[in-house]
């Protein structure tokens, strides 16, 4: 069974200014999280109900996963020391 994407237009703008070796590294990672949406190194975040994070080297993936729905929705994508500082 796999899940739908939902990556928002500005999650999308993100992508595209991050250099093209980065930029699909992230893009195969979120396209296996369609197959496997809580794979090997998946944290939840602390104080969230909802929300999981996975590393992909400097970089962080913030997304939420709907079971009932069977889909993925990405939250934030950036660099660790960035994607923490605003709340969801």
């Amino acid at each position: 069974m796999t899940y739908t994407l939902i990556i928002p237009p500005s999650i999308e703008k993100t992508l595209d200014k991050l250099p093209v070796s980065i930029r699909n590294r992230i893009l195969s990672r979120i396209e296996y999280l369609k197959i496997v949406p809580r794979p090997p190194g998946m944290r939840k975040l602390k104080g969230e109900d909802d929300l999981f994070r996975i590393r992909i080297g400097d970089y962080r993936i913030i997304y939420t996963i709907e079971d009932m729905e069977l889909v993925i929705i990405i939250i934030r994508i950036g660099k660790s020391n960035d994607v923490y500082r605003k709340r969801f």
